[in-house]
């Protein structure tokens, strides 16, 4: 609770993935990819409930053994093109209690830790906001990219401005990380949607610590920050 605001965590954790099969499962220093999310949202002062979402018996055994409550996802909302928010209303649609706010953690984002989780919601209070939803600096500006035709012609790829332009001269830009998203509940739920249209605020975090487990690539990289910040 934080500011007499009860606080639901929703850990979304599907047992199938295409790109990294049993990717939740996957050991990361020697624990499995999902505990670290449940492991961060106990360690928050302010998280007064943790629920994992998942259709895999495997996820939930190991989520309970990590100390994480749970709600068990039926076939229909574990679909690749399942929304995040049906996943999210289907959760609190199946608890008795009611909560103020709720934050979503991705269990691909291993490096995103309680005290990340502690500042996002201190950041939500002190802006008096309905919703916060994690960013991090672009590593290269987007200014730089564009579409390609199918013959792979590159004339007027770049506007003329930017291609004289020197990197540390361009704005900055920021990205969804996936780490953190918090909203309202009654907001989410009539939005349908944690990206609400009004009163939301970014809570910026670095790129190291924006990590997306997608890949092995990313699970190899992930190792490597943790091995280095040792």
């Amino acid at each position: 609770m934080i500011n007499g605001k009860k606080i639901l965590a929703v850990i979304p954790a599907r047992g199938n993935s295409k790109r990294l099969p049993k990717k939740n499962l996957l050991p990361l220093k020697n624990k499995p990819l999902i505990q670290w999310s449940i492991e961060a949202g106990i360690c928050s002062k302010y998280i007064d409930k943790i629920i994992v979402s998942s259709d895999n018996d495997e996820i939930i055994k190991k989520s309970k053994e990590a100390g994480a409550d749970i709600i068990k996802r039926p076939d229909i909302l574990a679909i690749d093109n399942a929304s995040s928010f049906s996943v999210i209303e289907h959760v609190i649609d199946n608890i008795d209690e009611l909560f103020d706010f709720t934050i979503l953690l991705q269990p691909t984002s291993p490096l995103r830790t309680y005290k990340h989780i502690d500042e996002s919601l201190e950041l939500l209070i002190s802006k008096n906001a309905d919703a916060i939803i994690s960013v991090c600096e672009t590593k290269h500006s987007p200014l730089w990219s564009n579409t390609l035709p199918d013959d792979g012609n590159m004339q007027n790829f770049m506007r003329n401005e930017i291609l004289h332009m020197k990197s540390q001269d361009m704005p900055k830009y920021y990205r969804l990380n996936g780490a953190i998203y918090i909203c309202k509940t009654e907001k989410l739920i009539n939005n349908k949607t944690l990206f609400i249209p009004n009163n939301i605020f970014s809570y910026i975090m670095d790129r190291k610590d924006s990590i997306d487990i997608d890949y092995e690539i990313d699970l190899q990289y992930a190792e490597f920050i943790f091995n280095h910040n040792q």
